[in-house]
Parts: structure tokens; sequence; C-alpha cells
């Protein structure tokens, strides 16, 4: 817990409990569905199309003799650009925070490769921190079908079934978790849910827009940096700017006389309404930045990687 030493701390008994609890898996699993079901509410994006998530974040879930945060991670693949290294390094870093970790798979198919190579990378881990095995999508699974093809993948202290898109599972899930926490205190406020901020939940949620309207080539092309935040008494006024890597891209973005773009905004400033419980005025332009997913300052720029040193 050294990353979140005097965070926050409230009374709280001796046998409260807090960690920290890393999700990993495969891309397009449900990790980021999943984390949304426990809390109750939606921290993180989702979309039916694989690395949708670039980042880490933490869903917060506090109960009266626990808080656990739930960090929701990349999915593990085999990247090919730099921007797919960084998601991959997110991923593995998050392991050496936790306490325990969640692995989940997609019960439905058949483990593939990227399951392996997190299986392989868990073994190494499983004397150290306790694995709790997720059979996720299990409302898909055919019930005379064989579950034991996730089972031998690797060594875990618990394995559940859940359906995280019809939140059956999450309270299972919950009571398996608490007790494998530290004792300590609550290092948020009980009525937070998530350690992000709101230009980074702007931009996300547009980024889910785009992912989920587009074809299937732009999501992985996309990013959004927000250009301006300022909230006032009755409006908030957020201005943002879409790249895109070739101009093809662009105007499949933008669509036929910008009916895209426009539905991207309209969309993604409902979701912001919802959040920030305020209007919103939303204003996006399109650029193209060839390569930009190799392009380590910029990459630095939108979020995607460790700030550069002074001095080099």
């Amino acid at each position: 817990m050294n990353e979140l030493d005097s965070v926050f701390s409230d009374d709280w008994g001796e046998d409260h409990r807090s960690g920290i609890v890393a999700v990993i898996g495969r891309p397009n699993v449900g990790k980021s569905t999943l984390i949304n079901a426990i809390l109750g509410q939606k921290i993180a994006i989702t979309a039916a199309k694989p690395q949708t998530t670039r980042q880490k974040q933490l869903g917060i879930l506090t109960r009266d003799e626990a808080q656990i945060l739930f960090t929701d991670t990349p999915g593990v693949h085999a990247p090919v650009t730099r921007l797919g290294e960084y998601m991959v390094g997110v991923a593995r870093g998050a392991l050496r925070d936790a306490d325990a970790i969640v692995w989940i798979v997609d019960a439905s198919q058949a483990p593939k490769d990227e399951d392996r190579q997190i299986a392989d990378l868990l073994g190494r881990l499983a004397a150290e921190i306790p694995i709790v095995l997720v059979l996720n999508k299990s409302d898909l699974i055919d019930r005379d079908r064989d579950r034991s093809r996730h089972l031998g993948l690797c060594n875990y202290q618990h394995a559940l079934e859940t359906s995280a898109t019809e939140e059956r599972g999450m309270d299972e899930l919950v009571k398996c978790l608490i007790p494998l926490m530290p004792l300590g205190p609550r290092y948020y406020p009980a009525d937070q849910a998530s350690d992000a901020n709101l230009r980074f939940m702007a931009a996300e949620m547009i980024r889910e827009k785009i992912i989920s309207l587009t074809s299937e080539e732009i999501p992985h092309s996309v990013a959004v940096e927000i250009n301006r935040f300022r909230e006032r008494p009755d409006i908030t006024i957020v201005e943002a700017t879409i790249y895109v890597e070739r101009g093809s891209q662009k105007g499949i973005v933008i669509g036929k006389r910008g009916q895209m773009i426009k539905r991207v905004g309209v969309e993604a400033r409902d979701d912001l309404q919802r959040l920030l419980n305020t209007k919103v005025h939303l204003e996006t332009r399109v650029k193209v930045l060839k390569n930009w997913r190799s392009n380590e300052e910029f990459m630095r720029r939108v979020g995607y990687g460790a700030p550069r040193r002074k001095g080099r």
C-alpha cells in the first residue's frame, strides 16, 4: 500500500480492511464492465471492441468493514506499437502493488494464447499474491459445456462464475476478496468512486463514443486531448481535440456532412451532463497526427506514459 500512504484516513475499527485488487485479463473479457457492475456506477469506459482501456484507473468500493481499490488495467496482448507496449506495461506494473489479483477469463471461449501468457505471469506470483479466477460471461455458456478448460491454467485460491453484463456474481466476488485485504484504514473518502479527474473522464467519454460508433480500425487509432475544461455555476465548457493517424480516418470520424462527429458530441455531452450534474457545452475538432501511437512525446502529453525527466 506504499503508493497510497496518507491519502486519506478516518476512524476505523481494528477489523477494518483496505487493499488493492489488480484486475487483469486479455482484451475484451469484461474487466471494465465488471468493475462498473461492482461499484454500481460507470467509472470506466466500455465497448465491445478490444483494447478499450489504455490507462490504469482505480475503482473505489467502500463498505463498512472494508475499502477495496480495484485497478482497471489494459488487456494483456502482443503489442505492435509504443502505445501497445505502454498498455501491457501498465497491466504488468499494476500487479506489483496488488494485495490480490482478479484474473478474468471469457468462460464462453476456449483459452487463447494471451490467456496462457497471463497464466505464466501469474504462476510466478501465486506464492506471494492470492489469485481469484473469475469465469466471466457465464451467461453465454451451455450448461453441458466443460468448464475445466480454464481451471487448470494456474494456481488460484478461489474460482467464481460471473456475468458482468447481467451483474451476477458481484456480491460473491466482493465477499471473497474482503478477507484477502490487509488490515488498515480507508485511503479514500467513502463517497469517492474513482481516482480519475474530470478532464480524464471527459476525454474517455468522447473516446468511448468514437470506439462504439466507428469501424474496427478507428478505435485503436484515436486519442483525445482536452484543451479546455472550465466549470461555471450554470455550465461546464469542454473543448477537445480528437487525433487520428490518417486522413481517411479523419473522414470516418467526421462522417458524411459531419453527422458522425455530431453524434459523438451529442452522446458524449449527455454522458458528461449526467456525470457532472450540470449543462455541458462540448466542442470537438479532429486532427491527423501520423503514427502518433509510436510518438512517445505525444503519448506522454495525452497521458500514455511517464513524464520526461528534467535534464533529458
